[in-house]
């Protein structure tokens, strides 16, 4: 790969005034119509996204945008009825659970049954091993029987098939124990599972391991779920000029959780990217490179919508993609004006050559502003991940989500001290229908305005990210044929 180069110096105060918090919170109002009008949702799967689909896909053909539809099917989660966990004997008591995604459904009273490499106390770092291998399973008793797993080391789904496989008809995975893992867990089990799968603190899990090693216990395990297959869509969008060997992919999830509309998570990201795919187009503007508007589904499943994009992309096509932009949350109530980091200053490693310079035109932009801001690791969690594992650049903005601002942030960004970015995260109240409001204006300003920036620059600049003006992608696992993908995969 060739040596990174800076990118050019943009202009973009004309873009930035034409897309305004009016213009966004406009696009807002009718994600939150669509859901109130849809059971509160618009989570892939459901009708509240499938409106949301239609209504991005109209406004951007109205704008004047090359606009397809890419259709696939995945595994829609329901929990029907909350969780339930009591210990029956010797001492009953209920304890405080939740369902994880994709766990099966079903009422089971059982034996509880430990696995192996349990660490209480836990190690200074995250190493338990516990359920990650068929042999960390007793053979299952002939009683229907409840596994105590430990979190750590593999995904929540290996511990949960690992327990199915080895006969057990529930699963207990509590937490691991190191700062930051002691609450109750949740998370996906990736796919439906066959048996109840519950999480449990590490205190309440701790303390039942060492009860059952004195003599036996019983577990209730209650669930009630639904999974099934379902169609749901990306929405894929490519501005009318700029040179389609060089295409910046600028995404944004669009579906919402069940629980409620999305409207920070993430309404405000494909808000954003929306109205400024839009005033692109209606300012007449001239990209240098592609622009591609990408509205992901299914990224609360798992990041599904853009795995399926980047799997699915043929090697001449993703070698094609200068940079991958990612916006998801820019209204946090309580934000804080984060910036993923490219070139690894806080830390942890960079992603790719090439994301070090996109983080830079943002905190270059802010701080030509007067604005401070923070880098935040690529932890994973948004879609940028998939670019990242193909060799892409990756770039982008974050308000916040659960976590909780510092003394030290309060002081710099405002906002309230020990309560979270967004607390409305995941919830119902993620929303402006009244008497709510869970977006903040000043946060879409000053990061939407950030977002623009970005989007423009790279959309503008001849210099690109390495001398050559190439990007070599770690592509050659992707063999479709172009033609086939184009024709087949995706519809207008």
């Amino acid at each position: 790969m060739t040596s990174a180069a800076a990118v050019d110096q943009v202009d973009t105060q004309r873009l930035r005034d034409a897309v305004t918090v009016g213009g966004i919170i406009g696009h807002e109002r009718v994600f939150q119509r669509i859901a109130n009008q849809n059971e509160g949702t618009r989570a892939s799967g459901t009708p509240g996204y499938k409106a949301s689909v239609d209504y991005v896909r109209q406004t951007l053909r109205q704008a004047g945008y090359d606009v397809r539809l890419q259709k696939f099917d995945f595994s829609f989660f329901q929990e029907l009825g909350p969780a339930e966990l009591r210990e029956v004997t010797p001492t009953a008591a209920d304890y405080e659970t939740e369902t994880f995604e994709y766990s099966g459904s079903g009422d089971v009273t059982g034996t509880l049954v430990p696995t192996n490499d349990i660490m209480i106390p836990p190690s200074a770092e995250p190493s338990s091993t516990s359920g990650c291998e068929a042999s960390d399973f007793a053979p299952a008793p002939a009683e229907p029987a409840v596994a105590l797993i430990q979190r750590g080391t593999c995904t929540f789904e290996t511990k949960a098939q690992n327990a199915a496989a080895a006969g057990y008809d529930a699963a207990i995975i509590f937490n691991e124990g190191q700062p930051g893992r002691t609450d109750l867990p949740g998370g996906t089990l990736g796919n439906p599972q066959p048996i109840p799968v519950v999480g449990l603190s590490f205190a309440d899990g701790s303390a039942l391991y060492q009860q059952v090693r004195q003599g036996a216990v019983t577990m209730q395990v209650v669930t009630s779920t639904a999974s099934e297959v379902r169609p749901t869509w990306n929405v894929i969008a490519d501005s009318p000029g700029g040179d389609p060997n060089k295409v910046v992919v600028v995404g944004a999830h669009l579906d919402s959780v069940l629980e409620g509309p999305g409207i920070n998570d993430n309404g405000s990201g494909a808000a954003t990217i929306l109205e400024t795919a839009v005033q692109i187009n209606k300012l007449n503007l001239k990209p240098q490179q592609k622009l591609r508007f990408a509205f992901w589904g299914a990224e609360e499943a798992g990041l599904l919508g853009s795995e399926h994009y980047v799997d699915t992309l043929p090697a001449t096509q993703l070698n094609k993609i200068m940079a991958n932009l990612n916006f998801d949350m820019l209204g946090s109530p309580n934000y804080v004006r984060f910036v993923y980091d490219g070139d690894g200053s806080d830390g942890t490693a960079g992603p790719q050559p090439g994301s070090g310079q996109i983080e830079q035109i943002f905190t270059n932009y802010f701080a030509g502003q007067g604005l401070a801001s923070e880098p935040t690791a690529f932890d994973g969690r948004s879609d940028y991940g998939p670019f990242i594992a193909a060799g892409i650049p990756a770039g982008g903005l974050f308000s916040g989500a659960e976590g909780v601002k510092t003394e030290d942030e309060a002081a710099v960004y405002g906002g309230t001290a020990g309560e979270p970015y967004d607390a409305c995260y995941h919830q119902a109240c993620d929303s402006i229908a009244a008497p709510n409001n869970n977006l903040n204006d000043k946060a879409l300003a000053e990061l939407g305005d950030a977002a623009v920036h970005a989007i423009w620059t790279l959309g503008k600049t001849k210099t690109g990210f390495y001398a050559d003006g190439s990007r070599m992608a770690m592509a050659q696992a992707f063999s479709k044929d172009s033609a086939e993908y184009w024709g087949s995969e995706l519809i207008r």
